[in-house]
């Protein structure tokens, strides 16, 4: 566990009206070879929703998936009936994910989210002072302000978010990149097998 820290994927500033009916689509990379998109709606771990002044709410998400706890924070009315007191509150959102990725991709050219969450999140104590400093720094934005250095999560990738308009774009390249992997015409490294 030397390496591994417990924040394993994580998105900065995604735009909530650019999420799409129960996805939350990511990517890495903008070459066939290192292209990677994957769908974070089943993630669990840490969110924080950003008003335009900045982080307004944090919450966690361990049973339930990250992508139905920020719709629930969307809409008017709770499940009791009562009044939302999030709704139209905040405009975007981060997120700090605890479950790995899989490798290889799908025959779809998607990458997808390990579906059983860890049972152990905590690394060993530096990695894990690292990861819980690098998340304060990401949430508050305090290297614009005080802190003069930038902290990097142990083991965890940044994903960009994908827009409405880029997903087709997104889908056709990572379809691409799985023929290429099927049909044997591979013009990059092949991947490990084991999660990220």
């Amino acid at each position: 566990m030397t390496g591994v820290g417990f924040i394993r994927a994580y998105g900065l500033h995604w735009a909530w009206d650019e999420v799409h009916h129960r996805e939350l689509w990511g990517k890495r990379g903008r070459s066939i070879a290192t292209h990677r998109l994957t769908n974070f709606w089943e993630q669990t771990g840490i969110y924080v929703l950003h008003d335009p002044w900045g982080a307004y709410y944090v919450g966690q998400v361990a049973e339930q998936m990250i992508g139905e706890r920020l719709t629930q924070h969307s809409r008017p009315k709770l499940s009791s009936g009562k009044d939302n007191p999030h709704y139209k509150k905040w405009t975007h959102f981060s997120w700090f994910g605890f479950h790995a990725l899989l490798l290889p991709r799908q025959p779809t050219g998607i990458t997808l989210v390990k579906e059983k969450r860890p049972e152990a999140l905590l690394a060993n104590i530096g990695n894990t002072i690292n990861d819980v400093e690098a998340l304060l720094m990401m949430t508050l934005g305090t290297t614009r302000v005080g802190n003069k250095h930038s902290e990097k999560f142990t083991s965890a990738e940044q994903w960009d978010q994908v827009t409405l308009h880029e997903l087709p774009a997104a889908m056709e390249l990572a379809k691409r990149q799985a023929v290429e992997v099927k049909s044997g015409v591979r013009r990059w490294p092949a991947a490990s097998s084991g999660p990220l």
